[in-house]
C-alpha cells in the first residue's frame, strides 16, 4: 500500500461548497505568522516579506537565506504531510495501516525533503551534516502517536462516514475577508461529524496556548466565511503530538470572534504604518524596521548572515 501525498479539490462532485477565489491584489493580508514575525524582529520581517526593497543585498541573496530550513521544521513539514497523505488514503480505503510501509513512506518523504533543501545548522556551520536518522526518529514518534491515540480512532470508525466531505490541507494560501480585511489561515484538518464541524490542527513542537488559541480562533473564521456557518458550530483542536498525543480542544463565542476581529484590525494596522504605500504595499526605508535585541532569536534567524 502506498501513501500518495494528496489534497482534496473542492468541486461539487466531491460535495465541496466551492471556495471563494480573490483577485489578487497587492495590499498586505493578516495572518499569524506574518504578525508573529513582524513582533518578533521588525528588521527580520523586513528581509521576509520585502527582499526587493533591500539597498544592500540582492533579492535573490534574502530569499536564498528566507528559504533555509531548519531540523524542527522539518520534523513538522514531514509529519505534517505524512498525516494528509494518511487522511487521503482513508478516504480509498479504511483497512489497517500497515505500520511498516507506513513508517517506509515517511522515511523516503523526508529523504526527499532532506535532499531538495538547505538547512540553516549546515549553512551556519552548527553541525557538519544533518543526522536523518536522528530527524526521522523524532518524526516516527509524531506518527506512532497519532495512530495510536483515541482521536484517530475515532476518526477512522466514526468520522470516517462523511469523508466525502473531508477537508485534507487545500491548496492555496488559505485567504479569506475578516470584516472586509485580507487574512490568511490554512487549516490542516477539517471535517463535519453530527450537528459540528471540526478542524484539526497538528503540532509538533512545544505548547503555546496563546498562540495556538489565536491560531484556532483564525481557522474558525476561515472556515465561517467560507461555509457560512455560524462559529459556534465549529470544534477547533490543537493535537499536540510531542512527547505524547493530546489535545486542547475549544469552541469560541461571539465576543471571542468579536474581540479576535479588532486584535487583527490592531495588528494589520501596525503593519500598514511601516508601509509608505499601503495599497501597492511599498515598505518605508529599511532602516526603519528595528532589530531585534535578543541573542537568541538572532542566534536562530536565517537572515543573520546579512543583518550585521
Amino acid at each position: 500500500m502506498t501513501f500518495p501525498a494528496e489534497t482534496l479539490e473542492f468541486n461539487n462532485e466531491k460535495g465541496f461548497k466551492l471556495i471563494e477565489k480573490f483577485e489578487y491584489t497587492p495590499i498586505l493580508g493578516w495572518s499569524l505568522s506574518r504578525y508573529e514575525t513582524f513582533k518578533i524582529c521588525q528588521r527580520q520581517y523586513f528581509y521576509a516579506y520585502y527582499p526587493k526593497f533591500d539597498p544592500e543585498y540582492s533579492e535573490y541573496k534574502i530569499k536564498e537565506l528566507k528559504s533555509l530550513t531548519s531540523i524542527p521544521l522539518a520534523v513538522g513539514i514531514i509529519t505534517h504531510d505524512v498525516i494528509a497523505a494518511l487522511l487521503g488514503r482513508l478516504l480509498k480505503s479504511e483497512s489497517t495501516v500497515n505500520r511498516e510501509r507506513f513508517s517506509g513512506f515517511a522515511e523516503k518523504e523526508l529523504e526527499k525533503y532532506c535532499k531538495h533543501n538547505k538547512f540553516s545548522e549546515v549553512y551556519y556551520e552548527e553541525v557538519k551534516k544533518i543526522n536523518v536518522e536522528e530527524i526521522f526518529s523524532s518524526i516516527k514518534k509524531n506518527l506512532e502517536n497519532l495512530l495510536n491515540s483515541k482521536r484517530f480512532k475515532w476518526i477512522k470508525e466514526k468520522a470516517v462516514k462523511n469523508k466525502n466531505k473531508w477537508i485534507i490541507e487545500p491548496p492555496g494560501y488559505g485567504e479569506f475577508r475578516l470584516d472586509g480585511m485580507k487574512a490568511y489561515c490554512k487549516v490542516d484538518f477539517l471535517f463535519p461529524f453530527d450537528e459540528k464541524t471540526y478542524i484539526i490542527d497538528w503540532k509538533t513542537g512545544k505548547e503555546d496556548r496563546k498562540k495556538h488559541d489565536k491560531q484556532l480562533m483564525g481557522y474558525v473564521c476561515w472556515a465561517s466565511y467560507h461555509f457560512k456557518n455560524k462559529p459556534e458550530n465549529y470544534i477547533a483542536i490543537s493535537a499536540y503530538l510531542d512527547p505524547t498525543y493530546r489535545e486542547k480542544e475549544l469552541q469560541f463565542k461571539n465576543y471571542q470572534i468579536e474581540n479576535f476581529i479588532h486584535t487583527v484590525q490592531k495588528e494589520t494596522e501596525e503593519m500598514h504604518k511601516f508601509c509608505e504605500d499601503v495599497s501597492e504595499n511599498i515598505p518605508i526605508p529599511k532602516e526603519n524596521f528595528k532589530k531585534t535585541t535578543s541573542e537568541k532569536i538572532c542566534n536562530y534567524c536565517n537572515f543573520r548572515e546579512i543583518c550585521i
